[in-house]
């Protein structure tokens, strides 16, 4: 869980997001748009793909990539990115699981239409390492309960709710393959709903951040590492829009921090923890030139 000082500051900044956003609506859609090739290359890369950044980049972009890679690799990139610029379209829609069913149908088209649009059945076990995802013929009523509590909390921090929502959902693990993006894609889907930006899980570290969270929910259901992990990532996706609205100028924070004379480690852990507005743009962290820092 996250603290109050943390919900505060995301209050602020949610608020000061709303604002600037008033009249720049496009401007924040192009944002967002921009960032699907980064969204898309992390999700992917999560799944252990071996696209690179500037392979999705060309891939989505229609340009030739010099070495050959898989056709599913291919496609994934292409399916992710459609479903991420349709999902900009359907933030406010209604969160159920038709809606869920259609997103799946569009990531796993041409890549495996027989499982594309549909939960597990019959006898079709997952296995992701040691865990096995629920049994198939509990998979519907275990989905439709799941989105029903969601829809029906209204006592629970949002982030709370989203959290715990993507913990179990991944628990359950209802379809036979793109669980992960999927489940992913849903987070921003419900941020969205909410009236924020969408975040980028990080490939880099879901060693370390992510997928031991996985395992610490199975034994415990404690799903707060989620929610500080949320947190963390709207605050700066927060930040990087209000900065992109409102500096003058947008430099990497390696030559901040020397401007400033601080140390590049000690920039780096104030980004990780937000307690500067500092971004990561194509896995470079960013930040407003003009930004003074405070003791922290």
């Amino acid at each position: 869980m996250i603290n109050q000082t943390t919900k505060d500051k995301i209050a602020a900044l949610h608020q000061q997001y709303i604002y600037l956003a008033t009249g720049n609506e496009p401007l924040l859609k192009e944002i967002a748009l921009a960032e699907i090739p980064e969204m898309v290359y992390n999700s992917n890369a999560i799944e252990n793909s071996t696209l690179t950044l500037e392979d999705t980049e060309k891939i989505l972009s229609g340009s030739s990539l010099e070495r050959k890679v898989n056709v599913r690799e291919v496609y994934e990139a292409k399916n992710l990115a459609k479903l991420t610029e349709t999902e900009l379209e359907k933030n406010k829609s209604k969160f159920n699981i038709k809606l869920i069913l259609s997103l799946h149908k569009t990531l796993l088209t041409h890549i495996d239409d027989n499982i594309a649009g549909r939960f597990r059945s019959g006898k079709e076990w997952v296995r992701v390492g040691n865990h096995l995802g629920a049994n198939p013929q509990f998979v519907p009523t275990l989905m439709q309960e799941l989105v029903n509590n969601y829809n029906q909390n209204k006592t629970s921090y949002f982030l709370d709710s989203i959290a715990h929502f993507h913990a179990e959902f991944e628990t359950i693990h209802p379809f036979v393959d793109g669980n992960g993006r999927i489940g992913r894609v849903l987070i921003n889907l419900q941020l969205m709903n909410a009236g924020l930006p969408p975040i980028i899980i990080q490939n880099k570290s879901k060693h370390t951040e992510y997928y031991p969270m996985f395992t610490n929910y199975r034994s415990t259901m404690k799903f707060g590492g989620f929610t500080q992990l949320f947190a963390l990532l709207l605050q700066e996706t927060l930040h990087k829009r209000i900065t992109i609205l409102t500096a003058k100028k947008i430099i990497p924070l390696s030559i901040w921090a020397s401007q400033k004379a601080i140390k590049p480690n000690v920039a780096a852990n104030k980004a990780k923890r937000q307690t500067i507005p500092a971004f990561r743009m194509r896995e470079k962290w960013m930040i407003a030139e003009e930004y003074k820092p405070t003791e922290q």
